[in-house]
């Protein structure tokens, strides 16, 4: 069945703060990029995200920040979409953690908890005597017991193995590291994951799967051992409240609000472009015509290709299945990973208000983590921005411009004389532009190389244009394969590419430098 549309979500942040550049070179400019690509195509697209509340991270940031979670995630609310709207991420809805979205999540679990595909299971949790609290998540870290890692509990972010919280090494709070904890079990509700063994397998074993190596290598790895039974719920206070009486007083297990997040923030995006929907997971019902595509950290993994697929099978044939979980590894800021507690980052926004977006987003497409962690480093980004896009570009304006101010009275209105080896050209170009904006080959570091490549042969191209040659056969040429390329670029190149094919243009701008 072909789609009629396709939904394109990144995972939302964690209401704890702004996004730095670590948080937008991955999945939200790859899938900015690709949602761009599709409506350029015409195909019926809808991206979306939003932001978490309930995560703990929330509280310990918090806490550490001397603010309540409460205002802490209202002011991260605020400052992610403005982010997002600076480095002109267009997102077509973004959902908060709000009363329609807790309805959705426990709409979607209490389904799940009455056909008795939820048990209650005994899990062991460290836990403070000083404060009564069990600790989970960001509220206790030691280390992995699969790599050996430092790792909050939950996920580990180095081997992307879940880690239940009892299970961590010499744990500690981190409110505290030098508190004595002791353990205690609880009761949850738990999906046992291994009931789903053979479903996963033959999901990630079908043809056309589209995931990237490092993620498939650490799902093959928890594959080949016991699935551990996923908490749903958490014996904690912070989060969304549970109306089952067996497990009172509980939250939902941050992790299990994954799929859910996606249905909603898809919701919202569809109500935005005037689509009338019947319920909030209509788009993701089976036979809706939808593709479900991924783009998420590698920290990811767990939480979406092993925990958040098992729930979803766990409804039957009810929803469609995610097509491409495309996941990318840590950014780092001078070769260390970013830390907002040391002070060690670079905000978007900030960096936004000093440099044109367009180098921004080449840059950063340039050194996307795609396959391995890869490094920002100011000075880089100018000399990389400046030689590659930059300087090619405006030298490509000045020889078009140049011919205008000479010859515009003389061609107004005429068709400029295209070649047929200029048109080949420009259709050579679309398709390996294509190829790298494809779902099953997309890449930002082979668009951003080739957008490189292009401009460089485009530069060399206007270097052979006389400023005064009648017919304009070679400047017709250039203008031809010049507008191409700016259709193909345009994901990355949002700014420049209006400037140019806008309507109003009336000539070729130059590139500010960096």
């Amino acid at each position: 069945m072909t789609p009629q549309r396709t939904v394109v979500i990144v995972p939302a942040p964690t209401a704890n703060g702004d996004l730095h550049v670590g948080h937008l070179c991955g999945p939200f400019l790859a899938g900015d990029v690709f949602a761009r690509q599709l409506r350029a195509s015409g195909h019926g697209t809808l991206f979306a995200t939003g932001i978490q509340e309930s995560q703990t991270y929330v509280v310990s940031t918090a806490r550490r920040l001397g603010v309540s979670p409460e205002q802490l995630s209202r002011q991260s609310w605020s400052q992610v979409q403005r982010t997002l709207s600076v480095l002109g991420i267009s997102v077509d809805g973004f959902a908060p953690g709000d009363a329609r979205f807790q309805k959705l999540l426990l709409d979607f679990l209490t389904r799940l908890r009455d056909a008795g595909r939820l048990r209650l299971r005994t899990m062991t949790f460290p836990y403070s005597e000083r404060t009564g609290e069990f600790l989970v998540d960001g509220y206790v870290r030691g280390a992995c017991p699969v790599c050996l890692a430092s790792s909050c509990g939950g996920v580990c972010e180095s081997c992307g193995h879940p880690n239940n919280p009892g299970e961590l090494l010499e744990p500690q709070s981190t409110a505290d590291p030098t508190e004595q904890l002791t353990t205690r079990e609880a009761q949850v509700l738990v999906l046992p994951l291994e009931d789903y063994r053979e479903q996963l397998l033959a999901y990630f074993d079908r043809p056309g799967r589209v995931a990237r190596p490092h993620m498939m290598q650490a799902v093959r790895e928890m594959l080949q051992r016991p699935l551990p039974d996923f908490p749903v719920t958490y014996p904690i206070s912070w989060g969304i409240p549970v109306p089952f009486p067996e497990v009172a007083g509980q939250v939902v297990n941050p992790a299990a609000e994954a799929m859910p997040a996606g249905m909603c923030s898809s919701a919202v995006a569809a109500e935005r472009q005037g689509i009338i929907l019947n319920s909030d997971d209509e788009l993701w019902l089976a036979g809706s015509g939808t593709r479900v595509v991924y783009f998420c950290g590698f920290d990811n993994t767990q939480p979406f290709a092993i925990a958040g697929l098992a729930l979803l099978m766990a409804h039957g044939d009810r929803y469609v299945l995610p097509e491409a979980l495309l996941t990318n590894e840590f950014y780092e800021l001078d070769y260390e990973k970013f830390s907002t507690s040391r002070g060690h980052v670079v905000w978007a926004h900030e960096l936004a208000g000093e440099l044109p977006r367009d180098g921004i987003r080449f840059f950063l497409a340039s050194t996307s983590p795609e396959f391995q962690r890869t490094n920002f480093n100011r000075h880089a980004l100018g000399t990389v921005v400046q030689s590659r896009l930059v300087e090619p570009w405006n030298r490509i304006a000045t020889t078009v411009n140049t011919w205008l101010d000479g010859q515009r009275d003389g061609w107004a209105g005429r068709p400029l004389p295209v070649s047929d080896r200029a048109r080949t050209a420009a259709a050579t170009m679309a398709q390996r532009f294509a190829a790298q904006t494809a779902l099953s080959t997309f890449s930002l570091n082979r668009l951003a190389e080739l957008i490189g490549e292009q401009l460089a042969r485009l530069e060399e191209l206007a270097a052979g244009v006389p400023p005064a040659e009648d017919p304009p056969a070679r400047l017709a040429d250039l203008c031809y394969q010049v507008e191409a390329f700016l259709r193909c670029a345009g994901p990355v190149l949002i700014d420049l590419t209006n400037r140019v094919l806008g309507e109003d243009a009336t000539e070729v701008p130059a590139v500010p430098a960096v």
